[in-house]
């Protein structure tokens, strides 16, 4: 959780930091956490602290050294990234692509607090924006994946058409037999209009059959037997 750090005692740690036998409260796990997420590790684990005990395990995994020369670089231009940029960079290079909503949950601010860091990444050429506005995703820049030598890795990503969703709807359906609006939401990472939308064209096209009404409804193939 973000907070602020609050000292168990806080006169001795007053004394500490006035003596000089300690930083600035607070500056610790943001170290940590830069240190780990410029080198493309994974975020430190604070998973196991309890009321008595702060325990925290770090990932050995090899650095992403192409992730680091691309944040290096950045920083060099712009000053230091933000920790918030290091998490939402770090999110998109392992989830490939994400929502909004999705980013703030990781960095535990507000959608508008997010929706700013967000920007500032665009604007700076480390993140692409898919999509229309309400259902608008996010992932790593044509730049970041083809100085990682991935270019189909963002083609893969970026290049979600009209037509592809059609075709992930078409397979789901072919699989499982019945698809939901919620469910083509999650498939094609569309928002709720965006996945009525589509699933009305599908029907008046005569592709898919709805059954059911409201929130229960549910569509099939029109040429299910």
């Amino acid at each position: 959780m973000s907070t602020e750090p609050r000292p168990r005692n806080p006169l001795l740690a007053d004394i500490m930091k006035r003596i000089g036998i300690v930083e600035r409260s607070g500056r610790g796990v943001d170290k940590i956490y830069r240190g780990m997420l410029r080198f493309g590790r994974p975020q430190p684990d604070y998973t196991r602290t309890d009321h008595n005990n702060v325990i925290l395990n770090l990932a050995t995994v090899a650095a992403d050294e192409v992730f680091l020369h691309l944040v290096v670089e950045q920083e060099r231009q712009q000053g230091n990234l933000p920790i918030n940029s290091l998490i939402m960079l770090s999110a998109l290079r392992d989830q490939k692509r994400l929502r909004a909503e999705e980013l703030a949950d990781l960095i535990q601010q507000s959608h508008n607090q997010a929706k700013r860091t967000i920007e500032q990444l665009v604007e700076a050429g480390l993140v692409e924006a898919h999509g229309q506005t309400r259902g608008r995703t996010y992932t790593l820049s044509a730049a970041l994946y083809k100085a990682k030598g991935d270019k189909v890795a963002y083609t893969r990503q970026a290049g979600f058409s009209r037509l592809q969703h059609e075709q992930l709807v078409f397979a789901h359906l072919q699989h499982h037999g019945q698809i939901q609006r919620q469910e083509v939401m999650e498939l094609c990472h569309l928002s709720k209009d965006q996945a009525t939308r589509l699933l009305k064209k599908l029907k008046d096209d005569g592709q898919v059959v709805p059954h059911g009404e409201r929130r229960g409804t549910f569509y099939t193939l029109a040429d299910a037997k």
